[in-house]
């Protein structure tokens, strides 16, 4: 194994079997510490030497130099994580070699005992120098060394001069890989912390309302999304009924949620009609929010009167909510009529609609992500898998949910949704 770089000494399986096994193992090592480690450890059974010293000079300034790894050094340490602890040498034999910035061989090394690097070379008397490059610079450098002059064949330097530098790109993208599972890893704990505040601004129990039964099902494409609903009290025993999609996803998407939230939870004008709370929103939103970034909100407010049984209601481009009647089988869609989403520009206008509802009726409010939703052949759910869900007239609102998930999931072959999913649902009572 000791001639392993020498061809005329082991033949071309023997040096394929040894190449795999190194390659497997490092292969298997979780972080460029336990990499490097394999590799010392097998270049040191295939290439003999009685010394191995580490330099860097990356974010230093000349002669700086500083030692990242001495094999004779008691305890290791791990240049990544304990830098702090590593010694820098100023100048010297060390400084000569790495700003030199070329591969170096010498076959009697003599150093002065001043000289910093005296230490590490003692007794040591051939030397090779391995550049390992970065941007066209030696920012890092291997040493290895032996006691006995001459010991090292020229003709095998070349080889280890490519290896060596192939080895320190693979440890370089291991380094950039663990940064990255780090940054990862702080940035899914900052989403599931959003997430986490964003669920709080969201009901989770729905007020009773007289005459209407109220469920609703919210589900996100990440850990942070963008769709807002909220039912809340109004004036002369009404309630209002708001539901909004935020363009986008995940964390941008969510923190614009709870601007809406902010916006609607802080307005004070008439609670009718229903397009004043969407133009008040809209103003607020292109004025200060969602033009720099090119975002938008669609969104749907409707005032529901339990006394007369009716529902006033203004859209602002949302996907129109679905009323089917049981009674005749009749479907329809609430505020068709296309509007721009909010956001877009200061000035538009919402006007309110009004439906009369009668007992039975089911009322569906959504946004796209469960219509949008798709199949193995990529065939969207559509309005038509709402319609059919909810053809059954399921008894209560609740069952109107169930219904239509139970017909998505099975239309998506339970697949993680690719977007934001809230429904909704609302089945109106008998008058009392």
């Amino acid at each position: 194994m000791k001639n392993f770089f020498d061809p005329m000494n082991l033949n071309w399986e023997a040096r394929l079997n040894v190449t795999v096994e190194v390659m497997k193992e490092l292969s298997c090592a979780r972080d460029p510490q336990a990499m490097n480690q394999v590799y010392a450890r097998r270049m040191s059974q295939l290439f003999p030497t009685d010394r191995i010293i580490s330099l860097s000079r990356r974010g230093l300034n000349p002669p700086a130099v500083k030692v990242t790894r001495y094999n004779l050094w008691p305890n290791i340490v791990n240049p990544w994580k304990e830098n702090g602890k590593l010694p820098i040498i100023e100048g010297g034999f060390f400084g000569e070699l790495i700003y030199n910035n070329a591969p170096v061989i010498i076959d009697e090394l003599k150093i002065p005992p001043d000289d910093p690097a005296a230490e590490y070379l003692e007794n040591q008397q051939s030397l090779l120098a391995i550049p390992q490059y970065d941007q066209g610079e030696a920012l890092n450098m291997v040493i290895a060394t032996r006691e006995m002059p001459f010991a090292f064949p020229h003709e095998r330097f070349p080889d280890l001069v490519w290896m060596s530098n192939l080895f320190g790109r693979a440890t370089q993208t291991s380094v950039l890989t663990e940064k990255l599972q780090e940054a990862k890893a702080a940035s899914d704990f900052e989403i599931q912390t959003i997430g986490r505040m964003q669920h709080a601004l969201l009901q989770t129990n729905l007020p009773k309302i007289p005459t209407l039964d109220l469920a609703v099902h919210y589900q996100t494409s990440s850990k942070a999304g963008g769709d807002y609903y909220d039912v809340f009290p109004l004036p002369k025993d009404r309630w209002g009924i708001l539901i909004a999609d935020v363009s986008g996803h995940g964390t941008s998407a969510a923190v614009l949620m709870a601007v809406v939230h902010s916006l609607a939870k802080t307005y004070t004008g008439p609670p009718w009609p229903t397009g004043l709370l969407l133009s008040s929103l809209n103003q607020h939103l292109a004025r200060h929010f969602t033009r720099p970034f090119g975002s938008f909100v669609t969104a749907f407010h409707a005032v529901y009167d339990p006394n007369q049984g009716t529902l006033h209601y203004a859209n602002a481009g949302h996907i129109p909510p679905r009323l089917f009647r049981c009674s005749t089988q009749e479907r329809l869609e609430l505020g068709s009529t296309p509007r721009l989403p909010l956001g877009i520009t200061e000035k538009a206008e919402y006007p309110e609609q009004i439906v009369e509802l009668t007992p039975g009726d089911q009322v569906l409010f959504f946004t796209d992500g469960v219509i949008e939703a798709t199949n193995s052949n990529g065939d969207y759910f559509g309005i038509e898998g709402i319609d059919n869900a909810l053809s059954s007239c399921p008894v209560g609102a609740q069952a109107m949910l169930d219904s239509v998930l139970k017909d998505l999931a099975a239309f998506t072959n339970d697949a993680p949704p690719s977007d934001d999913r809230t429904l909704l649902a609302a089945k109106f009572m008998r008058l009392t």
